[in-house]
């Protein structure tokens, strides 16, 4: 082979792999810029929560209104449907979805509540007949009829609303808040009328 035969042929072998080095240097900037991008975007989970038909999408830290209503409804049942043999139950399920800051707070106060019911062997069924989503408080209102019947006791009916703020924690529900009360939902429009209502009152005694 002639000289100037062998330093152009490896000339262009030397040209091949500098690009060939190039062009493995541009792939792996793109893998790298490629990883980088799926980590810091947002995962959507599609799931069916109870009393829905339906999947629906939860990201991270967010859901639907139409999934908080169901898990709304889901919370309100199962509390307000209890006997003296499913109260522990009721405390176990519940139990894990509260958030830490509330979790004492409600443990504690649902536990006194079963040892009441269990002594007096009290049984309550709960028929709730709307869920709202407030969007500007997050809070979820559940509201219907509870009737509460002991062994030799009529039963009673009353109007009871149950109000969640419910909280999405890495694709989980979370409880950050619960109350249980008679009448009305205290949505924020009937708690500014109610603000109005008593200011009112103090402006003309």
């Amino acid at each position: 082979m002639k000289l100037s035969v062998f330093l152009q042929s490896w000339g262009f072998v030397q040209a091949e792999n500098r690009l060939h080095r190039i062009l493995l240097i541009g792939l792996l900037a793109t893998n790298v810029i490629t990883a980088f991008a799926a980590l810091r975007t947002e995962r959507t989970v599609i799931m069916i929560p109870p009393n829905l038909t339906e999947k629906v999408e939860i990201s991270r830290q967010e859901a639907s209104a139409q999934t908080k209503e169901a898990w709304g409804l889901f919370l309100a049942q199962l509390l307000g449907n209890v006997t003296p043999n499913t109260l522990d139950f009721v405390g176990n399920a519940i139990s894990p979805l509260l958030s830490s800051e509330i979790h004492r707070e409600i443990i504690n106060a649902m536990n006194d509540q079963i040892s009441a019911l269990k002594i007096d062997k009290i049984s309550t069924s709960f028929t709730p007949n709307q869920v709202y989503f407030e969007q500007e408080t997050n809070k979820v209102f559940v509201t219907g009829q509870l009737i509460t019947k002991g062994p030799n006791d009529k039963p009673e009916s009353s109007f009871r609303t149950y109000e969640f703020q419910i909280a999405i924690v890495n694709y989980n529900p979370v409880v950050s808040d619960l109350n249980v009360y008679q009448g009305e939902p205290k949505t924020k429009e009937f708690l500014e009328m109610q603000k109005q209502m008593e200011a009112s009152t103090h402006a003309n005694p």
